[in-house]
């Protein structure tokens, strides 16, 4: 795809960018409303493509374009101003496109779409999905992500985002949620995100209090026999889950 970015427009793009940021930074010093963070959004969007011009259509972030991650940000802001505006029906909307956008720059969830779509379910399924994971684990070690971003493809997102999100989470610990992580093994949406549910649970228990533990506990043991059985996968996992906080609960 061939840029339009002329040196002109880039010029222009800049400075309208530089002014919409500027006027972000200093709304959120001197303005109680929530306009200055679609101000730093837009501002840092146009910045963005002012400074890499024609290299916006090809730079990758991990698998993304920047182009569409930008986008998508930019959306994400929109809708939460319209959200601290009581324009709900608008704040869906913009989350919907957000989506939309964070889906086609996604190779990562789509190839675990078209997995789940295409194959017979059984071990030859499992093992591609779990190689589309091992690459959205990959890409967290590798590249930064906002831990919100990460957070709202678990809450909101489609399947497949879903469970990049998981994987995203098992591997960098700044990303973890310990309510999201629960609601996922307790409301999942298929055998395979639950089971990476309690895996991401399984990383986080050292870092978990009493409270938050017995929590676990609760969630887990009400998960066995009911979704899944003793020779399964999620059963191993859950066994492991429920000795391991025995453990951290026993020592002083």
């Amino acid at each position: 795809m061939s840029s339009q970015f002329t040196p002109v427009l880039r010029g222009l793009t800049g400075l309208l960018g530089a002014a919409a940021f500027g006027t972000g930074v200093f709304a959120v010093f001197v303005t109680p409303n929530g306009g200055a963070g679609v101000l730093l959004a837009f501002g840092g969007v146009l910045l963005v493509l002012a400074l890499l011009g024609s290299r916006i259509e090809s730079l990758e972030f991990g698998g993304a374009t920047l182009r569409l991650r930008a986008a998508a940000a930019e959306k994400f802001a929109l809708a939460e101003e319209s959200e601290r505006r009581g324009d709900i029906a608008a704040a869906s909307q913009l989350r919907e496109e957000a989506h939309a956008l964070l889906d086609a720059a996604g190779p990562i969830a789509a190839d675990y779409r078209s997995v789940r779509s295409s194959m017979r379910a059984g071990p030859d399924r499992t093992r591609a999905m779990e190689e589309a994971v091992s690459r959205a684990r990959r890409l967290a070690k590798e590249q930064p992500f906002e831990p919100a971003e990460v957070l709202r493809w678990l809450r909101e997102g489609s399947d497949e985002e879903r469970v990049t999100a998981l994987a995203m989470m098992q591997a960098s610990r700044e990303l973890r949620n310990f309510d999201a992580a629960l609601e996922a093994i307790e409301h999942s949406r298929s055998a395979f995100e639950q089971y990476h549910a309690m895996r991401l649970a399984a990383y986080m228990i050292k870092d978990l209090d009493p409270n938050q533990l017995r929590r676990l506990t609760k969630v887990v043991k009400s998960q066995r026999g009911i979704r899944f059985r003793r020779d399964s996968d999620r059963w191993h996992i859950s066994e492991d889950i429920l000795r391991r906080i025995d453990e951290r609960l026993e020592t002083p």
